[in-house]
């Protein structure tokens, strides 16, 4: 199982239950905290379908999933996009096309890394009276997810099956009889009522004879599709310029039985498609004895359902209620689909030839013999076919180059070949860039800082104990801090301050080579104040002149700055404010025309030997 917490996001297709029902739940109920897309049709019809769905379900309330304030919930969450509107999240690209189901259904392409994955939901490449066909996107996928609902079957050309439709039902209100078109509240439904409102525009002689739409539900969401016909074919928007051709001229709403009058021959459609219960079911055991009636099923249907029963034209079928009635009205089916079909998604393939086709949204039986048509139709072609069952994970090994670029300060000078780049390699939504550690805070939003580590450490010994025994390890540096502290520079990265007779400071800017050499030193003190009196035997008394000289000298030219040295003689040479002074350190003697400069070197040199 996935773990909703780790999901980045959510891509709706379209607003049919079996796409969008559990929404409410897994953005209540679940950890998941990341963001829903889908077309602003889809968010809108969204919710009224779900309010209906929460009002009409005959469950027990704490067998709910989840309630009218949860799906409510959801509506701040929900971000509409239009069609090829390209959206970045936690460096996953995306835009949808659209995939000529439904009112709003998309097809969604993602961008991860480079590889392009095409899930195309519900769709269809057939144009029908409202709908345009799914769109061909022009970069082609890695990854090809694709619906196989109708496995290897081929739709009917749709002037024939609108011709069979328009045709059966006249026929069965002529003889008297009443024409039950079970639907789904959207999305057939529409095209539907399109065909028949201009069938009976065409013929006179049916004029009394009614077409109701038995669907609140419907007439809520015809505001919907009455708003975005910019996003209907190229015929609904001619139309709609003279006459929305969603105001029908022979159709009437059916609120329910009560205003139902049962006097002749009509045609009523009614929902459920698949007329397991409601308002359809509840009108076929009405009608289902009469050979007059006649039931025309428009779409796909489930096994197990009433729907899919009745086409094998048994003489009897059991009623809710659980009697055994006669099934003598006439039984059609005319699929009216907004599927893909075999044809159409052979083709779809063809077009596109993806190196991957993962097949989904599909009874196993058809899922398998599409599978193995596809595997033969593409053969010798370098094309993989997958059909994973629910849950199971599909696994792709793609050979992409990386590539990191220069950006900032490094990329000035164009780069040559065999030259050694130095800097940081920063990877952000599987972009990498290489750049100097300067140029962070311009091109990240990461910033850098320096930690400053300072570090008391006990010590009762000499100093000159401390520079002999650093000297045979460092290289070493005397010096003055600004609070006129002495201190030692070891290796230009430690200092060592000399803070009172018994404690001395490391102070360093931490980094792994820094902390190394500072722990190093911390070992060298820790080791003279345990064994101090070891430290004579292993200094040379030459070298232990040399280094008080060089410490003198140096902590000299960190206060007087303008010092040289003669290092052989052991002689200072000092000038200060146009004044000259001259020591030598073997003697001691000081010698300088400025009694007042001469003084002064006295009092420091005396208070540089005494530490």
């Amino acid at each position: 199982m996935v773990e909703p917490s780790s999901i980045d996001l959510v891509l709706i297709s379209h607003f049919h239950l079996d796409h969008c029902a559990s929404l409410p739940y897994f953005l209540s109920k679940t950890n998941y905290r990341g963001k829903v897309y889908m077309t602003y049709p889809t968010k809108a019809i969204y919710k009224m379908l779900l309010t209906d769905y929460v009002k009409v379900s005959n469950i027990a309330i704490e067998e709910m999933l989840y309630d009218e304030q949860d799906l409510l919930h959801t509506m701040d969450r929900i971000e509409p996009i239009n069609y090829h509107q390209e959206v970045e999240h936690n460096g996953i690209r995306f835009w949808c096309y659209n995939a000529g189901h439904v009112l709003g259904a998309a097809m969604f392409m993602l961008d991860i890394a480079g590889i392009k994955i095409l899930y195309t939901g519900d769709f269809s490449r057939q144009e029908d009276r409202h709908l345009m066909a799914a769109e061909i996107p022009h970069i082609a996928p890695d990854i090809l997810i694709v619906e196989s609902t109708y496995g290897v079957q081929i739709h009917e050309p749709r002037i024939e099956r609108e011709r069979r439709f328009t045709g059966i039902t006249h026929d069965i209100v002529k003889r008297g009889g009443r024409c039950l078109i079970p639907v789904f509240a959207l999305g057939r439904a529409q095209e539907l009522l399109l065909i028949l409102d201009e069938y009976w525009a065409t013929h006179p002689e049916l004029h009394n004879v009614p077409i109701y739409y038995a669907s609140t539900l419907a007439k809520k969401c015809m505001t919907v599709y009455q708003t975005y016909t910019n996003m209907m074919n190229e015929r609904i928007r001619q139309q709609i310029a003279i006459a929305n051709p969603f105001i029908f001229k022979f159709i009437s709403n059916l609120k329910s039985m009560e205003h139902f009058h049962d006097t002749g021959p009509c045609i009523v459609m009614a929902s459920p498609g698949m007329l397991q219960s409601g308002l359809s079911r509840e009108l076929f055991e009405l009608w289902c004895s009469d050979s007059k009636n006649g039931v025309v099923i428009p779409g796909y249907c489930v096994e197990g359902t009433l729907a899919k029963h009745i086409m094998s034209e048994p003489k009897e079928i059991q009623t809710l209620a659980g009697n055994m009635i006669p099934l003598n009205l006439s039984v059609d089916y005319i699929s009216f689909s907004a599927h893909s079909d075999f044809l159409q998604t052979s083709e779809y393939i063809d077009t596109l030839m993806p190196p991957y086709v993962i097949l989904v949204h599909g009874d196993a039986n058809e899922m398998g013999r599409l599978k193995q048509s596809l595997i033969q139709k593409y053969e010798n072609k370098s094309i993989q076919i997958f059909s994973p069952k629910n849950g199971q994970p599909v696994q792709l090994q793609f050979r992409a180059e990386k590539m990191a670029k220069t950006v900032g300060k490094l990329a000035a000078n164009p780069p040559e070949s065999g030259k050694i780049i130095s800097g940081l390699i920063i990877e952000k939504d599987f972009n990498h860039h290489i750049m100097d550690p300067t140029d962070l805070t311009n091109y990240t939003q990461l910033e850098t800082t320096s930690i400053l580590q300072h570090v008391i450490v006990p010590f009762h010994q000499k100093v000159n104990s401390i520079r002999s025994s650093l000297d045979q390890i460092y290289e070493c540096q005397d010096g003055i801090t600004k609070s006129g502290k002495m201190k030692i520079r070891i290796c230009d990265t430690v200092d060592l301050i000399m803070e009172d007779v018994d404690h001395v400071a490391l102070e360093w800017d931490s980094d792994p080579v820094a902390d190394m050499l500072a722990d190093s030193v911390m070992a060298v003190l820790f080791q003279i104040e345990m064994n101090p009196t070891r430290l004579p035997d292993t200094i040379d008394p030459s070298d232990k002149q040399k280094s008080s000289f060089r410490r003198i000298f140096n902590q000299m030219k960190d206060q007087f700055g303008d010092v040289e040295c003669d290092a052989d003689a052991e002689i200072i040479r000092i000038s200060l404010d146009g004044s000259d002074c001259s020591l030598n350190y073997k003697t001691k003697q000081i010698e300088s025309a400025d009694l007042g400069l001469k003084d002064r070197i006295a009092t420091c040199l005396r208070r540089l030997e005494a530490t």
